[in-house]
């Protein structure tokens, strides 16, 4: 399903649909409808807010990781690389409020 709304919303971006306070409301009725053709599920305006504001904080996180000393971002694979499993470790250790952090280890981000 990410896939689907974030093919309409990558497009609209590009084409300047995107005003400071969200998204234009064509932008939504042709994700809706995206979502729903190639989901077959029935989405609202508040699940694509929803769903924005969850991939933002990936965004945060996966961002504030890279920018620690011995990670980077595989472009082939899309996802983080490490120099070795001790810096995760390390990083893991000093993060530990954050619940989600062991799962971007081995997960593919996509787009």
């Amino acid at each position: 399903m990410d896939d689907a709304l974030l093919d309409v919303l990558v497009e609209h971006h590009n084409k300047g649909d995107h005003a400071q306070n969200g998204w234009k409301p064509h932008v939504y009725t042709h994700a809706m409808r995206n979502v729903k053709v190639k989901c077959n599920k029935d989405i609202t305006e508040d699940n694509i807010s929803g769903r924005m504001r969850t991939l933002d904080h990936h965004y945060e996180v996966v961002s504030k990781i890279i920018s620690q000393s011995g990670f980077g971002w595989d472009w082939t694979n899309n996802r983080l690389s490490m120099d070795s499993d001790d810096v995760w470790a390390k990083y893991v250790e000093a993060n530990k409020a954050c619940k989600e952090i062991k799962s971007y280890k081995t997960n593919i981000i996509k787009n």
